[in-house]
Parts: structure tokens; C-alpha cells; sequence
């Protein structure tokens, strides 16, 4: 049983986890027609149809219910701030098989010539009173009764009087904030906790003039909006709901990454030797000093950033992103490929952070400005 949590706790860290689940979540979500029927060939679809989804839920809480059993798994997942995690991690998965049961359902029925069953459901009228306001009445019950037993059950987690000179370790903002705690491991403050926020408010602003596509309007689909789909549940899954579940479950004291049954020992050391990427370039690469011209030290970074978010954009305008293109037209597609790249940018300084210690792809504490 010990080599099995062993073994557990080697495949949480994240750089192995995050690696594993990129490689596959394509197959999963596809977004092309390319991978979609490479999903119907391999019978990846039936994970989130019939009994697929409902059988990833029962191996989840088998996972938790076995984990209850070590001391460390425990202390963890039952400490009264994490309590909610645990709940938002089963929820996640309930609601997303239900919506992909309900877009496969749809799919076949349109393949057939059929509407989507919300067009059949729309033919039935249901009055406010009494079916709607009982519906209400009920939810309203059940939901109260649930947060008075949570409220008794469950001890609220405060603490003792704020001591300015005793801080917690770790320190972990709230769990709505975690994700944006875990960027900071990767980024400067300034785009972790300026930039991003920023930009995530604007891209939800950004979408209903960016989406124009009427297809899945009102009803459950995947195969009429398979790209934007997989966008939506790639940001969301494997970056925000990874980062939040990563800050909860897998960063202890100073910050370090411990396994899911692994204690949490405040004396952890771990071997951290971050340099940027002007360091890696004449330091170790040339073996030569640094230059003492900001732009020609930096001006790999800058090359990197240019090619980045001046030449990929229009290599992919003509490759993977040539149909999204021709309907967006080029403003549009200006604005949804910048907001992609930038997202995309988190997962490609996780890389670079754990498979070769950059920290900064350009880096000018001069002017406190780091990328």
C-alpha cells in the first residue's frame, strides 16, 4: 500500500500531472475534425456518454475514500478551508458529463435529421405558477438545509487575533485567488497580478463580438462548436481549475510541491537554481559575462517575444487557424489570437520553469520590468 501512495505521490507533481493531461486532452475535447474522429475511433467519446462519466465520479470518490485512510491525505482534504475544493472537483465532473451526455445526445439526433431535444423541450409550456415557484420552493429548502448542517458540522476556519509578526506557512490567499497565487510562481507580479486579471476580464468581454457563430445558441452541442469548446475547457480545466487544485492540495509550507499522501514537513528543502534566459544564453551557453547593454542582452528575449506574438499568428492564419481566420476576418482574429498566445504563454513558462529553470525570458530589473 505504501508503494502504491508512493507511486501517487510521484505522479502529482505537477510537471508530470500537467504534462500527462496536456497529451491527452486533445484527444479527449478535439478540436478539429482530424482529432474528433480520432476520438470516435479510440472510443474517448464514451467517457462523457452513458456510463462513462458516472463511472470517472465513482473512481474519483473511491480515491478520496481510500485517501481518508492515510493521516496526511486527511489533513489535508478535511481542513475546513479545502472542504469546498473537494465538493467543486466532484461537481466539475458531474456537470461536465452532463452537458457532453446531453451535446453527444444532440449530435446523433441532428446527424439524424432531428432537431436538439431543447427544441422539443421549448414546445412545452410550463407555467410560473405553481411548477416553476415549487421548483424554486424546493431548491430553495434542500439548499437551506444543506448550509444549516454544513454550518453545525462543519468548524469555521478561523484563526486566532492577526499578529504581523507571525506569518502562516504557506500563506495561500483564498481559493478564488489561488490560481492567480500559483502564476506568481512563473511570472512577475506585475503580469500575474495586474496583466492577467486584466486580460481575463477583457477576453469575457471580448467574447460575444469575437463568437459569432449561432450554431450551439440555446442547446447542447460539441460537434457544431468542437474549436471553441476545447478552447473554453482547456483554459478552464487544465489551467484555472489545475492552478486553483494545485494551490490547494499540492503546496505546502514554503511553497514546495508535496504529493497528495506525503507530510508536509516545514524543513523541506528543495534544490531551486532559477537563471533567465540572457544568463542561459552568454553565461552558459558562450561562457562569457553578461553585456552591460540592456537591449543586446536581452535581445534574444525580445526575438523570442517577437517571433511569439508577431510571426505565429500568421503562420497559424494559414495553417491550424486558417478556417477561424476567413470568419473572423483580420481585427477580430487580431484579438482572439493575442488573448490565445497570452493564455497559451502560462503553460509555456511552466515548461521552460521545470525543464530548464528559466525564470524570466526577458529580464530588466533595471526598470523592474521581467517577462
Amino acid at each position: 500500500m505504501e508503494n502504491f501512495k508512493e507511486i501517487i505521490n510521484f505522479i502529482a507533481a505537477p510537471q508530470i500531472m500537467f504534462t500527462a493531461l496536456l497529451a491527452v486532452f486533445f484527444f479527449i475535447f478535439p478540436p478539429t475534425d482530424w482529432l474528433y474522429s480520432i476520438n470516435r475511433k479510440l472510443g474517448l467519446h464514451k467517457l462523457w456518454t452513458k456510463g462513462g462519466g458516472i463511472f470517472l465520479l465513482v473512481v474519483t470518490l473511491g480515491f478520496f475514500i481510500f485517501g481518508l485512510t492515510d493521516e496526511n491525505f486527511r489533513l489535508i482534504v478535511t481542513k475546513a478551508d479545502n472542504v469546498p475544493i473537494v465538493g467543486l472537483l466532484f461537481l466539475v465532473i458531474f456537470l461536465l458529463w452532463l452537458c457532453l451526455f446531453q451535446a453527444e445526445n444532440n449530435d446523433k439526433r441532428i446527424a439524424e435529421g432531428k432537431g436538439p431535444m431543447e427544441a422539443e423541450d421549448a414546445k412545452e409550456k410550463v407555467l410560473v405558477w405553481p411548477d416553476l415557484v415549487y421548483i424554486e420552493l424546493i431548491a430553495l429548502v434542500i439548499v437551506s438545509a444543506l448550509t444549516l448542517i454544513w454550518a453545525i458540522s462543519l468548524p469555521a476556519p478561523l484563526e486566532g487575533p492577526a499578529n504581523p509578526t507571525v506569518s502562516p506557512n504557506p500563506s495561500k490567499a483564498p481559493w478564488y485567488f489561488l490560481g492567480l497565487q500559483e502564476m506568481l510562481v512563473y511570472f512577475d507580479p506585475w503580469i500575474a497580478g495586474v496583466l492577467f486579471p486584466t486580460v481575463i476580464i477583457i477576453g469575457f468581454m471580448a467574447i460575444p463580438f469575437i463568437d459569432n457563430n449561432p450554431k450551439g445558441s440555446g442547446y447542447y452541442t460539441f460537434k457544431e462548436r468542437k474549436m471553441a469548446i476545447s478552447i473554453f475547457l482547456f483554459l478552464w480545466l487544465l489551467l484555472w481549475l489545475f492552478l486553483i487544485m494545485t494551490g490547494t492540495f499540492l503546496r505546502g509550507p514554503n511553497w514546495n510541491f508535496f504529493g497528495p499522501f506525503e507530510y508536509w514537513d516545514i524543513h523541506k528543502v528543495e534544490v531551486l537554481t532559477n537563471i533567465n534566459l540572457s544568463e542561459l544564453v552568454y553565461m552558459i551557453w558562450q561562457n562569457k559575462a553578461l553585456p552591460d547593454n540592456i537591449f543586446i542582452r536581452e535581445m534574444y528575449g525580445f526575438a523570442a517575444l517577437g517571433i511569439y506574438f508577431g510571426l505565429l499568428p500568421l503562420i497559424l492564419a494559414k495553417t491550424v487557424f486558417r478556417k477561424v481566420y476567413d470568419s473572423l476576418g483580420p481585427f477580430r482574429y487580431s484579438v482572439f489570437i493575442v488573448l490565445l498566445l497570452l493564455a497559451v504563454s502560462l503553460p509555456i513558462k511552466m515548461f521552460l520553469r521545470w525543464g530548464f529553470n528559466i525564470k524570466y525570458i526577458v529580464a530588466i530589473p533595471e526598470f523592474f520590468l521581467n517577462i
